[in-house]
């Protein structure tokens, strides 16, 4: 797929670029960042490169990650970035990280509210989940501000540096946006039903 951009009453979300190699750098040297994403620590220039210039594109052009940098529609620098992977048949993974100074605005609620929208409406999308290490308390409020429904504690679930940590997983499904699903589904009956 060609890189899109997308947009939200505030924000524009574009690919990013080989240009954008400062703002990345500079972003990913926050310590929050490279705790609980799976960013190099320490982060480098030839991390920012490499991320630019090889993760970014491929992931566009093999239809596996579509990444996006994320700006205010009147332009200025980046405040965030947002990804979704493809890891399973019809579901997607979201993965993003703020920058420091530009936390606890809202943006990454939009951002994502708007990669959802487009991930159930053109990638046909049927679940799209969220992982986190368990005790990332910022990227939980998120996904439940965004509508995510956490569903429990996968154990060593989520590589971070050469170590395996336990993951909190949510999942944000198209009828919890008021959108239709691309497969019908059938939940379940309650267990107290």
């Amino acid at each position: 797929m060609e890189p899109i951009t997308l947009a939200t009453p505030r924000l524009a979300l574009r690919a990013f670029a080989p240009e954008d190699g400062d703002e990345v750098l500079a972003a990913c040297q926050d310590p929050d960042i490279q705790r609980w994403t799976s960013v190099p620590s320490p982060y480098t220039r030839q991390d920012a490169e490499y991320f630019l210039h090889r993760v970014v594109p491929h992931g566009w052009r093999d239809d596996t990650e579509y990444t996006f940098a994320v700006r205010l529609r009147e332009g200025g620098p980046i405040l965030a970035a947002a990804s979704l992977h493809h890891p399973r048949s019809g579901s997607w993974e979201v993965g993003f990280w703020t920058a420091k100074e530009h936390r606890g605005r809202g943006y990454m609620t939009e951002t994502l509210l708007a990669l959802a929208r487009w991930a159930f409406t053109e990638l046909h999308c049927t679940r799209l989940e969220w992982r986190a290490e368990v005790g990332n308390a910022g990227s939980r409020a998120v996904a439940e501000k965004t509508g995510f429904t956490v569903e429990g504690v996968l154990r060593a679930a989520l590589p971070n540096k050469g170590t395996l940590r336990d993951s909190w997983v949510g999942s944000l499904l198209p009828s919890d946006l008021g959108l239709r699903g691309a497969t019908p589904y059938l939940p379940a009956p309650r267990a107290d039903a």
